[in-house]
């Protein structure tokens, strides 16, 4: 029943043009990783390499994040990463209140197929949009990040856990460290807490 329901939201994605972004694409960034993973990581936008590839996390951020994950012990195959749009914004630049609004049903779509427990937003965009969009009272990211939130749903508990998006490990090398302490962080509550997360 997933699969069936993933490969619709991909012909969905693909076929998408609800804002100027869907004509200047070279792919759409539908996501990678297990339709059955219990962690999903949300980035902002595709960068040139991922509307290239079509895949996420494949630049400078992207090699940050897989060593980040290798880090704790995963691997991209164990999670789903996707990101806040499917298509690369202009020049990279930030995505827009209109793209968000076009763009979040069809991550909505796929939080609802794949069901993780826990949602890890990289980056502002993300951290804002999933936060409101659970009804969770939230800060700002520069003192959210690190820490987990809980929020009770009709069928389950959902844990979101906000973190700098890797791309600021590109542009201040000492945010690195940060990043690294937030995935030790991660790692710890995934043992502790989150009982048979990772398997």
């Amino acid at each position: 029943m997933n699969e069936e329901r993933w490969d619709n939201l991909i012909k969905a994605i693909n076929d998408c043009n609800q804002c100027p972004l869907g004509s200047q694409r070279t792919h759409p960034v539908i996501g990678e990783g297990s339709l059955d993973a219990d962690i999903m990581f949300i980035g902002e936008a595709p960068g040139h390499n991922e509307d290239r590839q079509g895949i996420p996390f494949v630049g400078r951020a992207g090699k940050i994040l897989d060593k980040l994950l290798a880090h704790i012990n995963l691997k991209r195959e164990d999670v789903f990463i996707a990101n806040i749009l499917k298509c690369r914004p202009p020049g990279n630049r930030n995505p827009q209140k209109n793209e968000v609004e076009s763009c979040t049903p069809f991550l909505d779509a796929q939080i609802e197929i794949v069901q993780p427990k826990l949602l890890v937003p990289l980056g502002n965009f993300s951290y804002r949009y999933l936060l409101s969009k659970y009804n969770v009272s939230h800060d700002k990211i520069s003192t959210d990040h690190g820490k987990v939130f809980k929020k009770q749903t009709l069928t389950e508990t959902l844990y979101i856990f906000p973190m700098y998006h890797p791309a600021v490990a590109t542009y201040n090398p000492n945010q690195l460290s940060v990043l690294i302490k937030d995935f030790e962080v991660l790692d710890s509550y995934l043992h502790q807490q989150v009982m048979n997360i990772q398997g």
